[in-house]
Formats: structure tokens, C-alpha cells, sequence
């Protein structure tokens, strides 16, 4: 999760050093305009987005459950070493869940991170999740991966390793 910090306190420049070698991924002193917040999350969210991109190009293996997903060849296998055959969409969706795992996704973002055609709406995440369930659950009807949290959205109830 980016973490910008914001201070009124601290103006020297070694208090914004030991900030961000914290692990901040900004850091703005007061007083400051909204405009130039907003500014700085859209530029902190579209640094995590290309981090994001950097790694599906890098190769990144996601693991789950036993099952295993390659995003830059969209190449899907159950633990028995089957390929299993998604969607553009189906894809997005499990690669937005992978990547943010154990916690839980609003319809919105999981409805941004599958813009992959305009015609996708809100209601229609819940058809894609459904579909997903139906490829990647024992059970569709009582899915143990991907739960839904109401009032919260969709989350991947499995641990994910990253190679």
C-alpha cells in the first residue's frame, strides 16, 4: 500500500530523507494546497501501477493454492499440472486478486484493474467472479478461495508466493 506522510512539524530536508528511506513513497510538508495532494496520490498510484507492469513483463509466477499463473504468457495450471483456459477477462480479474491477496478488492477497483472492454459494469464483476470461481473452485457454490466480504467486495483467501 503507497504511503505518503505528511508532516507540519519537520521542514528539514534530513527528516524528509529519513521519511522516505522509511519507506514512504512521498512525503509533503504543510501547509500544501488539496490540488497538490491529489496530485501526488495520482503520481504515487501511477508509480505502483507501473511497478505492477514492470513485474508482469519481468515473468512474475504467481502460486496459489497449489495452482500456478504465469501473467505474461496468461498461462493458467491446477495442482495437477493442467492448463486451464481464461478470458482476457477472467484473467485480469485473478491477476488483480494476486496480486493484493487476502484483502478484500471493491467492485471498482476490480472493475478498473479488468478494463480490458468498455462494456464491463459494475453488476457484470460479480458474473466474472462467479465464471472464475467455477474454473478454479472444487465447489463453485461454496468457493473457499475467492470469497466475497459483503459490503466489501472480493477477496483471494489464499497466501500467494511470488517468483
Amino acid at each position: 500500500m503507497p504511503i505518503i506522510v505528511s508532516s507540519g512539524q519537520r521542514k528539514e530536508e534530513i527528516d524528509r530523507i529519513k521519511g522516505l528511506d522509511l519507506g514512504a513513497d512521498d512525503y509533503v510538508t504543510k501547509p500544501f494546497g488539496l490540488r497538490e495532494l491529489l496530485a501526488r496520490i495520482n503520481a504515487v498510484l501511477r508509480r505502483q501501477e507501473s511497478d505492477y507492469c514492470r513485474r508482469k513483463r519481468a515473468g512474475v509466477t504467481y502460486r496459489f493454492g497449489g495452482w500456478k499463473l504465469h501473467p505474461k504468457t496468461h498461462e493458467l495450471h491446477n495442482p495437477r499440472g493442467e492448463a486451464v483456459q481464461l478470458t482476457k477477462v477472467e484473467h485480469a480479474l485473478l491477476v488483480a486478486l494476486l496480486d493484493k491477496p487476502q484483502i478484500p478488492l471493491a467492485r471498482e477497483h476490480l472493475l478498473k484493474s479488468t478494463r480490458v472492454h468498455e462494456d464491463i459494469f459494475d453488476r457484470s464483476i460479480d458474473v466474472q467472479i462467479l465464471r472464475l470461481r467455477k474454473k478454479l473452485e472444487v465447489d463453485a457454490s461454496s468457493p473457499q478461495m475467492i470469497l466475497t466480504q459483503r459490503g466489501r467486495g472480493y477477496v483471494l483467501a489464499l497466501p500467494v508466493e511470488r517468483d
